[in-house]
């Protein structure tokens, strides 16, 4: 029988001083172990004193049918892979966290920017002379063609085509510092 296995076993867990002997006797090697997984000495450290903590809480029910020294290395062990596994979830999390918040945060700015583009348009096209406007919003916003504005106001197509180009032309000169946020929001108009 080994000699470690011969001097504590599964009954002198209750006895605080054999379970002191036990962690005596084996707590530096099972260090060393951890540390050689986690590549952290106090980290490892942590791990079997959680390790010990745990054999001592759970001392009641253990049932030990290997010998001490392998089951505290199997607690060890799986200790040490627990923390890995711990971590990856916690990485994944954060990744998570990070890019959700991102895209809330740029969705949130990208209401705020679209917002203010919608005002500018509206300052713009009440700027336009107000055929040129009507003309404008019947074009644009209710997708008449020229001819139909034309027949509608009782204009000629050249008079309509006049007018649409004199209001795109001021629209441009208001907007030229909305542009990537006006083909934005035309892009998200037509979705």
């Amino acid at each position: 029988m080994d000699p470690i296995t011969a001097s504590v076993s599964t009954n002198d867990f209750y006895d605080d001083n054999a379970f002191e002997r036990l962690f005596k006797e084996h707590f530096k090697a099972l260090h060393a172990y951890a540390n050689v997984m986690l590549r952290d000495e106090d980290l490892a450290e942590e791990v079997v004193q959680n390790v010990f903590l745990k054999l001592w809480e759970r001392r009641e029910d253990l049932n030990v049918e290997v010998s001490v020294k392998a089951y505290l290395y199997r607690m060890v062990h799986n200790a040490c892979l627990n923390y890995f596994k711990h971590n990856k979830t916690k990485a994944r999390y954060e990744d998570y966290a990070v890019h959700s918040m991102a895209g809330e945060s740029n969705k949130a700015s990208q209401r705020l920017e679209l917002k203010e583009l919608e005002q500018k348009i509206g300052e713009a096209l009440n700027d336009l002379p107000q055929q040129c406007r009507l003309i404008f919003q019947m074009s644009r916003f209710e997708e008449l063609k020229y001819k139909e504005i034309a027949d509608q106001l009782g204009l000629s197509i050249k008079t309509v085509e006049n007018q649409m180009g004199k209001a795109l032309k001021i629209m441009r000169s208001k907007l030229a510092d909305f542009l990537p946020l006006l083909l934005l929001w035309l892009f998200n108009r037509l979705l």
